[in-house]
């Protein structure tokens, strides 16, 4: 059976080191033909090791892993040239992690499209920058006031409403749902997201719920990715805001109102509730939930699967359910685990015997 998957564009380390301004060392005629990790890498792949730490997230392979790879172009720092194998011929920079990601934007880039599917559905008065440098894929239904910058990439299925704003370079993918809503330059909205959607506004009156009419935007940024299947609700009164450079996970739900700051992160599953205020460079692990109209500072982390109820200052880690600083969690935790050896297991033992 044969395997499909992305192609490398066939190239050279001379003419990646010449494109990225890469000192060289080695053979510039080394055939690059694959990327892989490092521990994974065949003959004629190009890989990358690095001590960074630029978070906890990031974890450091052991210097073994260098010495011993198969890869014939390694992007590296200059304090590990000493440790790659001989043969390689080698990339040398201070930031590899860096570095391996324009090279991989070359090595996979596709070329654009151009052109209007004679199946799209394009109301009069959608207004186009320049037409001819945009791609619009078939039954893409595009509704009157809408505006599309240059070079936008909208893909088969997608549906935006009146009014909306593309901004340049961004890319749709099928069947996402775009209403109420301006997305910045650079973004890409993954499949099947919806944005700009009322949201779950309701107020009780005389027994009955009583939907609360929207009236608010989706104000994205940009540089964000919204992720497949993801949902960003327009506000009620107020905009729901994304700052630039935010990534949006799979499966993400954000609640009319809410603003994300700029360079964010929010993993898979998350749930911010209406009126939530995330400050810039906040990162947001798997499945946690943020209750209504809670504050996150600037450069705070929240571990997965937590569930915040308070305000969470500046540059702190937070866990659990309910979430509390991340030090005073793994002491109450450790404390618990040691009373249980102190009084369960004991128990459990005599009534053994």
């Amino acid at each position: 059976m044969k395997i499909f998957g992305p192609r490398v564009k066939k190239t050279s380390a001379g003419e990646i080191s010449r494109m990225f301004d890469l000192e060289l060392v080695g053979d510039p005629k080394t055939i690059i033909t694959g990327i892989a990790p490092i521990k994974d890498a065949k003959p004629n792949d190009i890989a990358f090791y690095s001590t960074e730490r630029n978070s906890d997230a990031f974890k450091i392979l052991p210097i073994d892993i260098l010495e011993n790879t198969k890869a014939s172009v390694i992007v590296v720092q200059p304090e590990n040239v000493g440790h790659a194998p001989k043969n390689a011929t080698l990339l040398v920079t201070e930031s590899p992690r860096a570095e391996i990601v324009r090279i991989m934007g070359f090595l996979f880039a596709e070329k654009t499209k151009t052109g209007i599917s004679i199946d799209a559905i394009i109301a009069r008065g959608v207004k186009f920058k320049r037409k001819k440098s945009v791609y619009i894929a078939p039954f893409v239904v595009i509704e009157k006031g809408a505006f599309i910058d240059e070079n936008v990439q909208i893909m088969p299925g997608v549906y935006i409403g009146k009014d909306v704003n593309i901004g340049h370079n961004t890319i749709i993918h099928p069947h996402a749902t775009i209403e109420n809503a301006t997305i910045g330059d650079n973004c890409v909205i993954h499949a099947g997201a919806v944005i700009g959607k009322d949201g779950f506004g309701y107020t009780r009156q005389e027994g009955k719920n009583i939907f609360i009419p929207h009236a608010g935007r989706v104000l994205i940024g940009n540089r964000v990715s919204v992720g497949a299947n993801s949902t960003i609700d327009r506000g009620a009164l107020t905009d729901t805001k994304i700052g630039d450079g935010t990534k949006i996970d799979n499966l993400v739900h954000i609640a009319h109102g809410v603003v994300i700051g700029e360079e964010c992160f929010a993993a898979s599953l998350t749930g911010l509730t209406g009126g939530v205020v995330i400050g810039n460079r906040v990162l947001m692990g798997g499945n946690i939930g943020i209750a209504n109209v809670i504050t996150v500072g600037d450069d705070s982390e929240i571990g997965a699967k937590s569930g915040m109820m308070k305000n969470i200052p500046p540059n702190q880690k937070w866990l659990g359910y309910p979430a509390m600083p991340a030090m005073e969690y793994m002491r109450m935790t450790a404390w618990l685990r040691n009373a249980y050896k102190k009084t369960a297991e004991p128990a459990a033992k005599s009534q053994k015997k």
